[in-house]
Parts: structure tokens; C-alpha cells; sequence
């Protein structure tokens, strides 16, 4: 018996040091730090991430390329202010509306003929927006424009989960890659946008737009792999597990609501308009109605099981508060530096560069410590960076040093966009199974633009109540034009401070490394009723598995 423990000590001390031995007597586990098998190369695996990441990123470009361009093409076409407030919030509201749509789609009939498709029509409007001679036609061309960005973000989004499943390093530098498009798209598109409007005019932003995602179509013909889920045959089965009452419940009560807001503090009467408070009461109702039919339709079309999970509704909470202020800072800043230190698109673009250049090291960060920090305690980082940014910005003068107050605020601000954004995604992305992908990345997609409907909503009103006022006599900001804009800085920092303290009941752990595989299982085995009505014993079963809200 000695013996034979002696020789099962040795065979086991072998297996450790070449492991490759043991392949006839155990199944080894898959090696999670190797490439995909799809990709033929690394060159070909790094061209397809970061396509996908310029589908994240589609909507963002569009709404930081407008932020640049909005008082030359007012000028040009000589649009009222209603129409320049459509021409900002046409793409995000188009894209809110219908993300939920375009995962469930993807899900079933497959990833990759949507997500050519979107990017191929995403350059073929942007041409069209560029040659646009009306208001109009100029904002509906911006929301189809947001529509084929809609149809991108899923399935990118499920193609990147399914070809890496298991938590893994390199799955975290990949989904970090993925995550900075959000955050880095709006900067880009205002430098971007501010350099051709500069050297040319605001036509020759969309038609920047344009070049760049005929570049993106062409990489992406050759490194996008083939379908390999299993796709749903058009028949009455599949259209009742793609929940047609669910889809048209989310894009009326999305719509309706994100279009109020828009239309708010532009209306006739403000938000006492009678059209603007039809909207928005409807818009709640349908909302309402959409999460009652979730929760008893048979194939939902977001599971309503993922909200019982205490730190995924915690994680989409704390990203919410975040979104209702990050994108907004950013726009009022823009306004800001055109508005009162009258720089010029180009100047603006510059000013904004060190939130391009720290978003991209943060992201870089983010990947390679997400697997050795807990991300609790970089989800609350990240809360705190968005709070000290917003109120260093929201506390200046109009003639305050950029590098005093504009300058750190702007680093601090991509610290928690980026942080936070790169843990929602992979906590997301664990929460579903792998056939539903897709609406795992539309559920945060659609909550990150929602906010930024909403957030400029409130923010508006609060900038047009202070402007109002006009300037003050006496305070902090007395006599300084400065104070609307700051006022809606400081919101900005009061609403990402309630994050601050629910960080507090997060319980995530490193994520990217292989100890995951217990959350693994359960996510598998709340795939297997995924997608149909649970037996009593089932939900008792279940009761166990992770927190409860």
C-alpha cells in the first residue's frame, strides 16, 4: 500500500510537471488563455475585437461628432432649436428604443448577418446625412443613423461572449477593449468632428463618419467567423419565442418616454405641454405593462430571474447613476468652452483630448487588474472618480485655469466611466446564458442610453431655470455667466454621489480568473429554464443561488 501511495504520489507529481501526459487518462479543461480557435492568427483575433469595439462605439461617435458641429449647422440650415435638439437626441433615442429588439434577434436567427448589415448601412446614411440640405431630413438621417447602431451593439457584444466563455485574462482585456468604445466614442467623435468641421465643414464630419465604417465593413468581412449557434427557421415558434408583445411594450414605452424628455424644455409650455405629459405618462405605462408581461410570458424577452440577483441589480443601479451624469458633464463642458471661452470646434476637440488618452491607459488598467482586484472595490473607485470630477468642473469661474479644474476633472471622469463600464460588461455577460448573449448586451446598452436621455432631460431644465434667473447678485457665482452650466455639473456630481454608499453592498470578487466556475454553474443551470415558465420545485431550488434583492 506504501508502495502504491509512493507511485500515485510520483504519477501525480509528473501530471503537474507535463500535464500534456495525462490526456489519455483525464479530459484536461480547456486552455482559457488560448486564442479562439476561429481566428487563424492574433492579427486577425485583434482586428475583429476591435471592430466590434467600433460597434459600441457607432452611437457615441454620432452624438460627440454632432456635440461639435451644432452651431454651424445651425447657421447652414437654419434650424430652430427644437430641430438642433432632435439632431443631438434623434440617434440616442432610436438606438434606446430598439436595442432590446435587435438582441432577441440576434439570439435567434444569428449574429453576423445583422451586424454587417447595420455596419454596412451605418456608412451608407452617414454619406447621406453629409449631403443633407434640410433640418429634417438632416435629424431623421441621424436617427436611422442610431437605428443600424442599435442593430450593431448585440451582436457584437454575443459574438465576443460566445468565443470567450470562461473567465479568463485575456477575456478581460478583450471585454476592456470592447468597453472603452462607449466611453471613448463621444471623445473621439468631438476631435474628430471638431478637425474636419475646422479644415472643412460640418458636412465633412459625416462624411468622415462615412470612410471610417467602409474601413470598419471591409476588416470586418474578413475577420467576423461564421454563425455557429443554433438559429431558429422563420416559423410561428419563432416568432412567439422573439415576444412580439414584449418588443412593441419596450420600443413605444422607450420611445414615447426618451421622447418627452427630449421635447421637454423646448415645448411651447415646458413640460406643462400637453403633448409632452401624454408622452411621457404613456410612455411610464407601456414601461410598466412591458415589465408585467416579462414576468409572465413564456419566452421573455429580458428574464426577469437576473433582477433576484442582488449584485446585478446593484452593478446596473450604480452604471445608471453614472450614465445619468457622465455623458452630460461632457456635453455641458463642450458647450461650455464654445459658449463662453469661444473656442472653436477644433479648440474644443483639443481641450478634450486627455479624456481620449487617459480613457485608453484606464482601459488598459482596467484589463489587466480585473483578475487581481476586487471589482467591488473598483466599481467604488470608479464612483468616486465621477464624484470628485463633477464637483472639481462644477466649482470653477468662467476665467478659472483649464489645468486647475477642467483638465484633472476630465481624467477623473474616464477613471469611473471606465472602471465601472468594464465590470458592468463582464458581470452582465456572466448573467445569461450563452444563447442569449445578445440581450444581455442590450439590457446594458439600453439602460446606458436611456440615462443619457434622461440625464440631459434634467439637466436641461436645470440649465434653463438657473439661466433664467439670469445672473446673481451675491453667492459663489456672483455676476459670473458661468452658473447655469455649473449647475448642472454640480447635479452631476450629486446624482453619481448616491452611488458612492451602494458600493457598499456589492459582493464581486475578481473577475477573470478561474475561480468563477461556481457562478459558472449557476448561470448554467439557470440557462436550462431559461426561456420558458419554471416548475415550483425549480424556483424553490433556486432560492440559494446568489443574493436576493
Amino acid at each position: 500500500m506504501a508502495n502504491m501511495g509512493e507511485m500515485e504520489s510520483n504519477m501525480s507529481s509528473a501530471q503537474e510537471k507535463n500535464p500534456s501526459s495525462t490526456t489519455a487518462l483525464h479530459e484536461l479543461p480547456p486552455n482559457d488563455e488560448a486564442r479562439p480557435a476561429v481566428f487563424s492568427s492574433t492579427v486577425q483575433e485583434i482586428l475583429f475585437v476591435a471592430v466590434a469595439t467600433m460597434a459600441i462605439a457607432m452611437s457615441s461617435l454620432l452624438t460627440g461628432s454632432v456635440t461639435v458641429l451644432t452651431s454651424q449647422v445651425q447657421t447652414d440650415l437654419g434650424m430652430t432649436t427644437a430641430e438642433l435638439t432632435w439632431l443631438a437626441g434623434s440617434s440616442s433615442l432610436a438606438c434606446g428604443s430598439f436595442l432590446l429588439c435587435f438582441g432577441r434577434l440576434a439570439d435567434l436567427f444569428g449574429r453576423k448577418t445583422l451586424f454587417l448589415g447595420s455596419l454596412i448601412f451605418y456608412a451608407v446614411f452617414a454619406l447621406g446625412a453629409g449631403f443633407s440640405q434640410k433640418p429634417l431630413q438632416l435629424d431623421v438621417l441621424n436617427g436611422v443613423m442610431g437605428l443600424m447602431s442599435a442593430a450593431s451593439i448585440p451582436p457584437a457584444q454575443g459574438m465576443l461572449a460566445n468565443l470567450y466563455p470562461r473567465p479568463s485574462k485575456r477575456k478581460n482585456r478583450v471585454f476592456a477593449c470592447f468597453s472603452a468604445g462607449n466611453p471613448l466614442g463621444f471623445v473621439f467623435g468631438t476631435i474628430f468632428s471638431g478637425i474636419a468641421t475646422q479644415l472643412f465643414n460640418w458636412r465633412a464630419s459625416f462624411f468622415l463618419l462615412a470612410i471610417i465604417y467602409v474601413v470598419v465593413v471591409a476588416v470586418a468581412i474578413w475577420v467576423v467567423p461564421t454563425d455557429h449557434g443554433a438559429k431558429e427557421p422563420l416559423s410561428l415558434l419563432a416568432l412567439k419565442k422573439f415576444d412580439v408583445v414584449g418588443t412593441i411594450l419596450t420600443i413605444a414605452g422607450i420611445g414615447m418616454f426618451s421622447g418627452a424628455l427630449s421635447l421637454g424644455s423646448d415645448a411651447p409650455s415646458g413640460w406643462k405641454t400637453p403633448y409632452v405629459l401624454v408622452l411621457l405618462i404613456l410612455g411610464a405605462l407601456f414601461i410598466i405593462g412591458f415589465v408585467f408581461w416579462e414576468r409572465w410570458y413564456e419566452y421573455p424577452l429580458v428574464p426577469m430571474f437576473i433582477w433576484r440577483d442582488r449584485d446585478f441589480s446593484l452593478v446596473i443601479t450604480i452604471l445608471l447613476l453614472g450614465f445619468l451624469a457622465f455623458p452630460i458633464m461632457t456635453f455641458w463642458i463642450s458647450l461650455f468652452l464654445q459658449e463662453l471661452r469661444h473656442y472653436s470646434a477644433l479648440m474644443v476637440a483639443v481641450h478634450l483630448l486627455p479624456m481620449a488618452i487617459g480613457g485608453i491607459l484606464v482601459n488598459i488598467v482596467a484589463g489587466l487588474i480585473m483578475h487581481r482586484v476586487s471589482n467591488t472595490l473598483l466599481m467604488t473607485i470608479g464612483a468616486t472618480a465621477y464624484t470628485g470630477a463633477f464637483l472639481l468642473m462644477g466649482l470653477q469661474h468662467s476665467s478659472s485655469s483649464y489645468w486647475a479644474f477642467i483638465f484633472p476633472g476630465l481624467l477623473l471622469a474616464v477613471v469611473g466611466a471606465d472602471f465601472q463600464f468594464c465590470v458592468a460588461n463582464m458581470y452582465v455577460m456572466s448573467a445569461l446564458p450563452d444563447d442569449q448573449q445578445s440581450i444581455a448586451g442590450g439590457i446594458l446598452q439600453t439602460v446606458t442610453k436611456l440615462c443619457v436621455t434622461i440625464g440631459m432631460g434634467i439637466s436641461t431644465a436645470i440649465f434653463d431655470a438657473v439661466e433664467a434667473g439670469g445672473p446673481t447678485s451675491h453667492g459663489y457665482f456672483a455676476g459670473d455667466a458661468i452658473a447655469p452650466y455649473s449647475a448642472t455639473l454640480l447635479y452631476c456630481a450629486g446624482i453619481s454621489a448616491i452611488s458612492i454608499p451602494l458600493c457598499a453592498f456589492l459582493r464581486i470578487g475578481r473577475q477573470g480568473h478561474g475561480g468563477n466556475d461556481k457562478a459558472r454553474a449557476a448561470v448554467g443551470k439557470r440557462s436550462s429554464w431559461c426561456g420558458r415558465r419554471r416548475t415550483k420545485q425549480e424556483v424553490i431550488e433556486d432560492e440559494p443561488m446568489g443574493s436576493k434583492v
